[in-house]
C-alpha cells in the first residue's frame, strides 16, 4: 500500500532541472574572445552560455543580448569594412573583386579570386571583423596554391611496393 501525504497530492509531478537541461553543458572560458563565444552559441543552438574560470568554476552567464551589445553594427557598415579595409587595403584587391552580402551579421562572400590562398585569407579576416556572426563561403579560385597535405603512411606504402 502506498501512502501519500496531503503535500504529495497537491504537488504536480514536475520535471527536474536535470531532465530539461542541455547535456553535456556547453560552457565558455572567461578568457575566450566574444566572437568565439557567439559562434559557439550559434553552432550549439543555445541562448546562454555559462562562463567558467581556469578551474571550470562558474563565474557568470553570457547571453545573446550581452553579445549583441558588443557586436551590434549595421550590416552596411560590416559590408563596407570588408570591401574597403580587407579587400582593398589589406589584400590589395579591387573593392568589387568579391560580392559581399551581409544580413543580420552573417556575411556571404561570393566570387572568384586568382589564388586559393587569397580565399582562405579573406575568410579568416572577415570572421574577425567586429559585428560578424558567421561567414558563408561561396568563393572559388582559378589556381590552387595551397600546400598539399602529406600522404598518409598507407598511401606512401602502397606507392613504394
Amino acid at each position: 500500500m502506498v501512502v501519500f501525504g496531503v503535500r504529495d497530492l497537491l504537488t504536480p509531478c514536475a520535471p527536474t532541472a536535470r531532465g530539461v537541461m542541455t547535456a553535456p553543458a556547453v560552457t565558455v572560458h572567461a578568457e575566450e574572445a566574444a566572437p568565439d563565444a557567439a559562434r559557439l552559441m550559434v553552432r550549439r543552438g543555445v541562448a546562454r552560455l555559462p562562463v567558467v574560470d581556469e578551474e571550470e568554476r562558474l563565474v557568470g552567464i553570457v547571453t545573446r543580448r550581452d553579445l549583441l551589445r558588443v557586436f551590434l553594427r549595421p550590416d552596411a557598415e560590416i559590408g563596407r569594412r570588408i570591401r574597403e579595409e580587407l579587400l582593398a587595403d589589406a589584400m590589395a584587391l579591387p573593392a568589387d573583386a568579391v560580392d559581399v552580402h551581409v544580413l543580420d551579421g552573417v556575411v556571404t562572400l561570393e566570387g572568384r579570386l586568382r589564388r586559393r590562398s587569397q580565399t582562405v585569407m579573406l575568410l579568416r579576416l572577415a570572421e574577425r571583423v567586429e559585428g560578424v556572426v558567421s561567414v558563408v563561403d561561396r568563393l572559388s579560385a582559378r589556381d590552387d596554391d595551397t600546400p598539399l597535405p602529406p600522404p598518409s603512411p598507407r598511401t606512401a606504402h602502397r606507392f613504394s611496393e
